[in-house]
């Protein structure tokens, strides 16, 4: 049975793992380890089965220009072995719900939108909301708490762990 709990300090290891066999760069798992660094990890679950981590999920701080703080998700990953059986799904609920009591009223993520709508995330450019690093309808939002999400709050800036993959990618 999977558990989803919050990260302690001695599964990076693993997570960097499930990281990088998720992802085909190590991009994403120094992205993560950055964000730690940081103390930018607002929320970063693991889903655990027999003591080994199979999927991570992390959160961070993002923001408009109005000054509302919200979270971005990024990244996600399960172990290949452990895909389309709902680990992804399990840590996303997870993760929200996690936000969402510590008192965040919306997210973004920006992902495929036939995955995340399922989750009651829509196109953020139907909300005003944009991304800074595009997107279209892939960059989505979700609000958390009613009344909370900045509806044409305008550009969506990630922490400046973030910059990275725009630069690796590019």
């Amino acid at each position: 049975m999977i558990v989803v709990r919050p990260e302690r300090q001695d599964d990076a290891g693993a997570i960097r793992d499930v990281e990088c066999a998720s992802f085909p760069t190590s991009a994403e798992a120094d992205l993560v380890d950055r964000l730690r660094g940081a103390g930018h990890l607002t929320v970063s679950l693991v889903a655990g089965l027999d003591g080994e981590v199979v999927g991570h999920v992390a959160f961070s701080p993002v923001s408009v220009g109005s000054g509302s703080v919200g979270v971005g998700l990024a990244p996600v990953a399960v172990c290949r072995s452990h895909r389309r059986r709902g680990v992804g799904a399990q840590l996303i609920e997870a993760g929200l719900a996690a936000c969402e009591a510590l008192g965040f009223g919306w997210a973004v993520v920006l992902g495929d939108p036939a995955y995340y709508s399922r989750f009651g995330f829509r196109p953020a450019s139907a909300l005003g909301l944009s991304g800074e690093f595009g997107g279209g309808d892939a960059f989505q939002a979700i609000e958390l708490t009613a009344g909370r999400l900045p509806m044409g709050g305008g550009l969506v800036s990630y922490t400046h762990e973030f910059a990275s993959l725009r630069s690796s990618s590019g």
